[in-house]
């Protein structure tokens, strides 16, 4: 099912989003829906999104204890140090 929602965008974006879907051969529509994925997907990526995306209830102390550790982590928190694969 898909829904339609409107956007507001000023002159400067719509003259910057006109001219690469000119160039690129590409709807509106598109490059849109494109610029979109990319930004959710990236999103979906972050630690923030990440530790408070599954919690319903959290208290405000108890976000505010998961943004302190959010900020207070490093690249070398956040890589990858081992990984194992599961076959089910």
């Amino acid at each position: 099912m898909t829904k339609a929602l409107n956007f507001k965008f000023d002159d400067s974006m719509i003259s910057d989003i006109e001219k690469l879907t000119e160039t690129y051969h590409i709807t509106k529509t598109e490059f849109l829906k494109e610029a979109i994925s990319e930004f959710i997907e990236k999103l979906k990526k972050d630690p923030y999104y990440k530790l408070t995306a599954n919690v319903k209830a959290a208290s405000e102390e108890e976000t505010e204890e998961i943004l302190e550790e959010i900020d207070n982590m490093t690249d070398d928190d956040l890589s990858i140090s081992s990984s194992k694969r599961f076959n089910v």
